[in-house]
C-alpha cells in the first residue's frame, strides 16, 4: 500500500496508459533516498496486467561494468535479438558479452535496444522500470537515454527512478516530495500503534515525511539524535544488522561486497572465510535480504551500504581478496575485487584492470574502460606507465562524452615530453576539450603542438593533426593560423604514399585564398572534390572544400557516401558532421526540404553524440531556409541560438549562416535597407573570411541597388565576380551576370547579362531569383509580355521551394504586368513534415520499415506511425503507390 501518493501514482500510470494506447512515454521519477521511488515502480509493475515488464536497478559497484544494467533489463527478452538488423544484433550481442566485440559506435547499441523493445511491443505493451538510475553504468545509461529520447509510437513505457545525481538530459521529470504531516502521522500509527504521541510528533517532524525514515527509525532501540536523514536511516539499518549472529553479519558483508556475483560466488567466498551459510538464512528471516533465482538482493540499497560500512577496514579487504579468488582470471569483477583489496601500488590489480578496460573497449563500453584505466593508473608505481594508463583513461572518457573526467585525468598526468606519441595524444585530447569549450584558437595551437611532437616518428599522423588544425582556424576566420598550418604541412615533406596530397593541397590553397584571393586558391582546392575513398574525416574535409569551391553536387555525393557508410557500419559519431556538409549541399542545390530533414536529424544526432559545436552550423542552415520560406519567428529563434553559440565558442560558421539568414529575411520581407546594413556589418567581423561572405554577395547587390547604395552594390558584385571567375561554374557565372545586370543602368547591357544568366541556368533558388529580377526589369522597361513569362517561371520555382514571400513578390509583379497571378502551387513533398518526407522517399525506394528504422535510428513502429500520417496527405493507400508519386521538393 502506498500512502499519500495518489498524484504520483497518476503521473506514473499516465505513462503506462499511453503505451497501452499505442504510443510511448517516458518519465524520470526523482527524489531523495527513501522517499518512495522504488515503491512507486513496484506499484506501476503491480498495475501492469497484460504488459511485458522489464526491470533493472543500478548498483553502485557495477558502475564500472559496461552494459551490466542493460543486460539485467533485457535478460528476459534476449531470445528476440535474432530478429534485429545484422549490424544492430551484432552490436547488442557484443555489448552484452553474448558474442564477439562488434564494430560501430556505442550508440548503435541504443539503436538495437530501441528496435528490440519495439519488436517486443508488437505483441503487447512493454513497461521498462529502471531503478536507482544514478548508479547505472555509463554505457547502459547512455543507451537507455538514447532509447528514451527516440520513443514515439512503439507502445513502450519507461519509468526511471533516480536520485538527483542522475542527469535526465531533457527527459520529462516528476519529483517525489515527502508525505504531508497528516499522512506521515497515519503511516506511523499503522506501523507502530504503540508509539507515544510525543515521539510520533518528533518522528513526523524530523523525518520530513520520508517514508523509509518513518518505517525504519522507530526500529532503533535508543532514541535517535538530530542528524542528516540519510545517516539516520543508515543508523537505523545498522541497529537491525547488529541484532544478527556473527555469521549473519559476515554473510551480509560478503553479499554487500559482491552485489552482482550471484549466490554461488558468495557461498564459495563464505566457505573460504569460514563463514557458515546459515548466516544467510538469519539475514533473510530478519527481512534484510531476499534469496531467489540464484541471487541475493538487499531489501533496500541503504541496507547494503550499512552492511558494508558496519565492519572493519581489514575485514572488507579480506572479503574482496577472497572474492577475487573465486572468479576466473578474465572476469572483470575479479579485477575490481583485486583493486578493492589493494592498499598501495599493486601491478597485478593494475594489469587486471587494464585488461578489463580492453574488454570494455571492445564492447564500446567507454565509461567502464575509463573507470578501469583510472583505477589501474592509481595502482601503478612506475611514473611512465601510470601516465600511459591515465592518458588511455582520458581517451576512453572523451569517447564516452565525459569532458570533465577527461580534463581531470589529463591534469593528473606526469610530463610526457620524452614520449612523442603520448605528447601528441595529450595535445589532441586537450584540443578536443578546448574546441568543445569554445576555444577553437587554443584547439588549433594544441593540434599544432601535437603535430610538432609527432612529426619525427609519424609524419602522416602529424599531417592529419595539421589538417584538423587548419579546419579549426578556418572556422575561426583566422587567416594567420590557416597559413601557419599550411607552412607546417609543407615543412613535413609528406610523400604521395602518405595519402594526404589532396588534403594538403586544400589547406595550402585555402591559405592562398585568404592571402591572395580566389584566383590563387579556388582552382587548387577543386582537386579535392574528386575524393570518394579514404577515412571519413578526409572525405568530409573534401565535402567541406566542395562547398567552398561551389561544387555542391560533389559535396552532396561525398557527404551522402560517408553518411550511408556510417549507418551501415554503425559509426554514429561521424554522422553529425556528415549531416552538416550534406545539409549545406542540399540547400545550395535548392533541395530545401531535404536540407531541413537532414539538418533536423543532424541536430538530434549531435545531441545524442555530444557534439554541440555541430549544432550551430545546422541551426544556421535551418535559419536560412526559414528566412527563405518567410517563417520570421522561426528564423529569429534559430539565428538567436547561433549567436548564443558563437558567443561561447567563437566558431564563425554558424554566425555567418545566422547573419545571412536574417539579411535574407529582411530582403524577402521588403526591408532592403536593413538587409544591406546587416550584411555590411557582418563583413566587418569574422564572417568576411567565411564562404557565406561570397554566397551572400548577390543578396547584398540586390539590397544595395534597391536603396540606391551603388558603391556597396559594386563592391559586393566584384567580390562575387572574382570568386565566380576562379570557380568557372555555370551556376556562379549565371549569378555573376545577374549581379551585373542589376547594376547596369543601360537596358541593352542589362538585357544582355540577364539573357546570359537565363541561358546558363543554375540551381533552382538562384535560377528563380534570376527570373524574378529579369521579369521586374522587363516590366519597368514596359516589356510586359516578356516580363510575364519570366515572372511565372519564378513564381512556379519559388512555390516548389516553399519560398512564400518570394513567390508572392513574383505574383505581385505579375499582376502589375497585367496578368492574373496564378494560384500558389505546391509539390506533394510540401505537405509532409521533414521526417515524413525522408521516410516516404525511402519507402518509395523499396526499403522496409525495419531497414528504414535501422538507417534513421528509429523503431519500425515509429516508421509505421509516420507512414500512417503521411499516406492521407499524399492521397495513397499503399506503399506501392508511393513509387509512382513525384516526391521531389
Amino acid at each position: 500500500m502506498l500512502w499519500g501518493r495518489d498524484d504520483d501514482r497518476a503521473a506514473a500510470g499516465a505513462v503506462l496508459d499511453r503505451a497501452r494506447a499505442g504510443h510511448s512515454a517516458v518519465l524520470v521519477i526523482r527524489g531523495d533516498p527513501g522517499i518512495g521511488k522504488s515503491s512507486l515502480l513496484d506499484d506501476a509493475a503491480g498495475g501492469a496486467a497484460g504488459t511485458m515488464v522489464l526491470r533493472c536497478a543500478g548498483v553502485e559497484t557495477e558502475a564500472e561494468v559496461p552494459f551490466a544494467s542493460l543486460h539485467q533489463l533485457l535478460a528476459p527478452a534476449l531470445t528476440s535479438s535474432s530478429q534485429l538488423p545484422d549490424v544492430q544484433a551484432a552490436a547488442l550481442r557484443g555489448a552484452l558479452g553474448l558474442g564477439p566485440a562488434a564494430g560501430g559506435d556505442q550508440l548503435l547499441v541504443g539503436a538495437a535496444v530501441l528496435t528490440l523493445l519495439a519488436e517486443l511491443a508488437e505483441e503487447r505493451p512493454v513497461l521498462c522500470l529502471v531503478d536507482d538510475a544514478q548508479w547505472l553504468d555509463g554505457s547502459s545509461a547512455q543507451a537507455l537515454r538514447f532509447v528514451a529520447r527516440r520513443l514515439q509510437a512503439e507502445s513502450v513505457a519507461m519509468l526511471f527512478a533516480a536520485r538527483d545525481e542522475f542527469a535526465p538530459e531533457g527527459l520529462p521529470e516528476h519529483r517525489l516530495a515527502g508525505l504531508d504531516p497528516e499522512t506521515a502521522d497515519a503511516l506511523l500509527r499503522h506501523i507502530r500503534p504503540d508509539l507515544p504521541p510525543r515521539i510520533r510528533v518528533r518522528l513526523v517532524r524530523d523525518s520530513a515525511g520520508n517514508p523509509l525514515a518513518l518505517r525504519e527509525l522507530p526500529r532503533g532501540a535508543p532514541p535517535f539524535v538530530p542528524a542528516l536523514l540519510p545517516r539516520r536511516i543508515q543508523e537505523a539499518f545498522a541497529a537491525r544488522i547488529d541484532r544478527l549472529p556473527p555469521d549473519g553479519r559476515a554473510m551480509l558483508l560478503i553479499a554487500a561486497a559482491s552485489p552482482d556475483e550471484g549466490l554461488g560466488v558468495v557461498l564459495r567466498a563464505a566457505e573460504l572465510l569460514g563463514v557458515a551459510p546459515s548466516g544467510l538464512g538469519a539475514a533473510e528471516e530478519a527481512g534484510l535480504v531476499t534469496v531467489a533465482a540464484g541471487r541475493i538482493a538487499f531489501t533496500h540499497p541503504l541496507l547494503r551500504a550499512a552492511a558494508y560500512q558496519q565492519t572493519t577496514f581489514d575485514r572488507r579487504l579480506a572479503v574482496h581478496r577472497t572474492l577475487a579468488q573465486t572468479l576466473p582470471a578474465d572476469d572483470d569483477r575479479r579485477a575490481w575485487h583485486l583493486a578493492a583489496a589493494a592498499t598501495g601500488p599493486d601491478e597485478e590489480a593494475a594489469l587486471a584492470l587494464e585488461r578489463a578496460a580492453e574488454r570494455a573497449l571492445g564492447r564500446k563500453g567507454y565509461p567502464a574502460a575509463a573507470a578501469a584505466l583510472q583505477r589501474s593508473a592509481e595502482l601503478t608505481a612506475a611514473p611512465g606507465e601510470r601516465t600511459r594508463r591515465l592518458v588511455a583513461a582520458a581517451v576512453a572518457a572523451n569517447d564516452a562524452g565525459q569532458p570533465d573526467l577527461t580534463r581531470r585525468f589529463l591534469a593528473s598526468c606526469d610530463p610526457v615530453d620524452d614520449d612523442p606519441v603520448l605528447t601528441a595524444r595529450v595535445c589532441e585530447l586537450r584540443a578536443r576539450l578546448a574546441f568543445d569549450e569554445g576555444s577553437a584558437a587554443s584547439a588549433h595551437d594544441l593540434l599544432v603542438a601535437g603535430s610538432a611532437a609527432l612529426a619525427p616518428v609519424d609524419r602522416r599522423a602529424a599531417g592529419l593533426l595539421l589538417v584538423d588544425a587548419a579546419r579549426n582556424a578556418w572556422q575561426l576566420s583566422d587567416p594567420p593560423r590557416v597559413r601557419e598550418a599550411a607552412r607546417r604541412l609543407d615543412d613535413l615533406g609528406l610523400r604521395p604514399s602518405d595519402g594526404l596530397d589532396p588534403a594538403v593541397a586544400a589547406v595550402t590553397a585555402a591559405a592562398r585564398l585568404l592571402l591572395e584571393g580566389p584566383a590563387a586558391g579556388v582552382p587548387a582546392m577543386r582537386a579535392l572534390t574528386s575524393t570518394r575513398t579514404g577515412p571519413p574525416n578526409l572525405r568530409l574535409n573534401a565535402a567541406f572544400v566542395a562547398g567552398l569551391v561551389g561544387d555542391f553536387e560533389a559535396g552532396r555525393a561525398i557527404s551522402q557516401g560517408v553518411a550511408d557508410e556510417s549507418r551501415a557500419e554503425g559509426s554514429i559519431g561521424w554522422l553529425p558532421l556528415a549531416h552538416v556538409t550534406l545539409a549545406a549541399s542540399e540547400l545550395y542545390l535548392g533541395r530545401f526540404r531535404d536540407a531541413v530533414a537532414t539538418a533536423t536529424e543532424g541536430l538530434r544526432l549531435a545531441a545524442d553524440t555530444g557534439q554541440p559545436n555541430r549544432a550551430g552550423y545546422l541551426e544556421g542552415i535551418l535559419a536560412w531556409i526559414a528566412a527563405a520560406s518567410g517563417s520570421a519567428d522561426r528564423c529569429a529563434e534559430l539565428a538567436g541560438r547561433c549567436h548564443d553559440r558563437y558567443a561561447g565558442n567563437h566558431i564563425a560558421n554558424g554566425l555567418a549562416w545566422a547573419e545571412w539568414a536574417l539579411a535574407l529575411l529582411d530582403l524577402g520581407q521588403g526591408r532592403p535597407a536593413e538587409a544591406s546594413d546587416r550584411l555590411e556589418a557582418a563583413l566587418a567581423g569574422p564572417v568576411r573570411h567565411q564562404i557565406q561572405a561570397v554566397y551572400s554577395a548577390p543578396d547584398q547587390v540586390e539590397a544595395a541597388v534597391r536603396i540606391g547604395a551603388f558603391d556597396r552594390a559594386e563592391a559586393a558584385c566584384a567580390r562575387f565576380a572574382d570568386w565566380a571567375a576562379a570557380a568557372r561554374l555555370d551556376w556562379s557565372d549565371a549569378v555573376a551576370h545577374r549581379c551585373h545586370a542589376l547594376l547596369e543602368p543601360s537596358w541593352p547591357d542589362a538585357n544582355r547579362h540577364f539573357e546570359a544568366a537565363v541561358a546558363l541556368g543554375g540551381h533552382p533558388w538562384e535560377a528563380a531569383r534570376t527570373h524574378l529580377a529579369f521579369g521586374e526589369r522587363l516590366r519597368r522597361e514596359r516589356r510586359k509580355t516578356e516580363a510575364r513569362a519570366q515572372l511565372r517561371t519564378a513564381a512556379e520555382i519559388f512555390d516548389r521551394l516553399g519560398a512564400v514571400p518570394w513567390a508572392e513578390r513574383a505574383r505581385a509583379e505579375l499582376r502589375a504586368a497585367g496578368a492574373a497571378a496564378a494560384q500558389p502551387s505546391s509539390s506533394l513533398a510540401a505537405t509532409l513534415s521533414p521526417q515524413e518526407l525522408q521516410i516516404v522517399r525511402l519507402v518509395a525506394g523499396g526499403l522496409t520499415n525495419r531497414e528504414i528504422g535501422a538507417q534513421l535510428f528509429l523503431s519500425p513502429k515509429t516508421i509505421s506511425y509516420h507512414l500512417y500520417r503521411a499516406f492521407p496527405k499524399l492521397g495513397v493507400a499503399s506503399r506501392t503507390q508511393l513509387a509512382r508519386l513525384d516526391l521531389s521538393g
